[in-house]
């Protein structure tokens, strides 16, 4: 596995390393000794899909309160996605910075999420699957969001006709 380290401490692109021969590849999408070089989260309690069935469709800015704050790693098995991430972390040198990164089932990369960064996705085509390592039970108290279009993230979504639950368009301005 190759680790390339965002702007965002903590965050990380993770490209499987291919082994590729005449029949096509092998690469291993997790390995908890490399991960842990590296000094990330190795413990994922839950695993989940997102099904979205229409492009532009945008879900996120989500993340959890203390103490339930997810770390995860993202991973797109079936379409494209525009994967966002937002250092929510006030101590951080990249506070209210964010990061995007394209993840499709072509190119097979994956993204890790510290905890204490909101993340949010947009869909680049239709039938797109995402799937999610996440570090914690997911606590409903604990759930938050940042508006995807405050504009004290200036966060450059790609051009769509967005389809967004009522409630992540509804989120409150970020206040610090």
């Amino acid at each position: 596995m190759m680790f390339t380290e965002t702007a965002i401490p903590g965050a990380f692109i993770i490209e499987p390393e291919r082994l590729e021969d005449h029949r096509g590849f092998f690469a291993r999408t997790w390995c908890e000794r490399e991960v842990r070089a590296h000094g990330l989260t190795t413990r994922w309690v839950q695993s989940s899909i997102s099904y979205n069935k229409r492009r532009g469709t945008l879900r996120g800015l989500h993340y959890q309160l203390p103490p339930h704050e997810e770390a995860k790693l993202i991973r797109c098995t079936m379409g494209a996605i525009y994967d966002v991430i937002v250092d929510l972390r006030r101590d951080s040198p990249a506070f209210k910075q964010h990061v995007a990164v394209t993840l499709s089932s072509e190119n097979r990369l994956m993204l890790y999420v510290p905890e204490g960064c909101a993340h949010g996705f947009q869909t680049l085509e239709n039938d797109t699957e995402v799937f999610y390592q996440i570090s914690q039970f997911h606590s409903p108290q604990h759930g938050r969001g940042a508006r995807w279009d405050d504009p004290a993230l200036a966060i450059p979504w790609p051009s769509a006709e967005r389809i967004i639950l009522e409630r992540d368009r509804n989120y409150p301005d970020f206040s610090v």
